[in-house]
């Protein structure tokens, strides 16, 4: 289990320069011995992020859940038995943060919980699956998550349309990720051709972050080990690319969200969709273990951070605003990586496509994690 090893730093400045901390983590220890609560009131964390690997961890890593998983009954299918015991968590969770939801006038305080990620190419599915979701947790700081695919825009919309707050999740591109705003305001605007109220509705867009130096790096490598004229250039170019990439969303953000279609929609009570930063542990020891954290720093942005960068920022991290530092350099950052032969659009392409594929894997191991957890508990009765 985490522990925080500097429980008094409250990191009071990340919210000052407008964002705001979630935590990449959850497990009902910790929700249950006061962890989390400590986190809020000691660290500063302002919500919790979710997926099928953390769940995964937390079931099948540990002897938590193995009394609820007793009680259940025995001829549920896995996925019930998950999701009995993730609505459970999501719903502790958001009783925990509903204080700061209220505070926050419904800006902030939110938990969120995943569709089934294998239905990320299947927009009805996903659709269904949110408003059920939603229904089951019956919280109104609960955000459920959508991924950003193709398929998954037109549910995006359709979910916003029907006032589910949405956390969108797996952006790796700056035009993928216009087309989600689109797909907020475009939901929005139908809420309000129905006569209905836009103020409770709430969205994020989960912009990732280490992977793509992790795969950009990987490339760049490949050219150094080559030789040649573009060698030192690319060299130069590695960890660098991940962060210019979200400079460069910021800036798509910014755009959007002071242009007049959202101008008209915030008159009625709209608002933003705040980019969220995921995939912020640092994943590369030669880099500094709080990079996705220190260079994305600003205004309407939140930083969802796994224990580990939480703790590594409360002890060194440098908050001031920084997300809208350097743009032209980071415009010439990515103009040099095409120049030395790396298309950043094949890189997102992969990464969203190996993105669903993780988590529809990690689905697949929290179900068998479920499973077994289940014929151990049984052999103990």
């Amino acid at each position: 289990m985490y522990r925080p090893s500097n429980p008094g730093h409250p990191l009071p400045m990340l919210a000052q320069l407008g964002q705001s901390i979630w935590l990449d983590y959850i497990h009902r220890t910790m929700l249950a011995d006061g962890e989390l609560k400590a986190l809020i009131e000691r660290k500063g964390v302002r919500g919790v992020t979710s997926n099928p690997t953390i769940f995964e961890q937390a079931i099948g890593g540990s002897d938590a859940y193995d009394a609820a998983i007793a009680r259940l009954a025995p001829g549920l299918p896995a996925v019930a038995v998950y999701e009995a015991l993730a609505i459970d968590d999501i719903r502790a969770a958001c009783d925990l943060f509903q204080p700061i939801y209220d505070m926050s006038g419904g800006n902030d305080g939110f938990v969120s919980m995943e569709v089934s990620p294998r239905l990320a190419n299947q927009t009805a599915a996903t659709l269904a699956e949110a408003k059920r979701l939603w229904q089951a947790v019956d919280r109104p700081n609960v955000m459920i998550k959508i991924p950003g695919t193709r398929e998954g825009l037109p549910a995006i919309r359709d979910a916003i349309a029907a006032g589910l707050n949405v956390n969108v999740t797996l952006l790796f591109a700056v035009a993928r990720y216009e087309a989600v705003i689109d797909a907020y305001l475009s939901g929005l605007e139908q809420r309000i051709a129905a006569g209905q109220s836009i103020e409770r509705v709430r969205s994020v867009a989960s912009f990732f972050v280490s992977r793509v130096d992790t795969e950009v790096d990987k490339r760049l490598d490949a050219i150094v080990a080559a030789g040649g004229a573009a060698a030192a250039r690319a060299g130069a170019l590695r960890g660098t690319i991940a962060v210019a990439n979200a400079k460069l969303a910021y800036q798509t953000y910014t755009a959007h969200f002071e242009a007049p279609r959202f101008r008209q929609l915030m008159a009625r009570g709209a608002a933003v969709q705040r980019p969220l930063w995921a995939s912020t542990g640092t994943k590369n020891p030669k880099y500094s273990d709080t990079l996705y954290v220190d260079n994305l720093i600003g205004p309407d942005t939140v930083n969802t951070m796994p224990p580990k960068t939480l703790e590594a920022f409360a002890e060194h991290g440098i908050a001031r605003r920084t997300v809208d530092d350097g743009v032209d350099a980071a415009r010439a950052e990515l103009a040099a990586l095409a120049e030395v032969g790396v298309s950043l659009d094949d890189v997102t392409a992969l990464l969203e496509a190996e993105g669903v594929k993780k988590f529809a894997d990690s689905f697949t191991e929290l179900l068998a994690a479920v499973e077994a957890k289940r014929a151990h508990v049984a052999s103990r009765a």
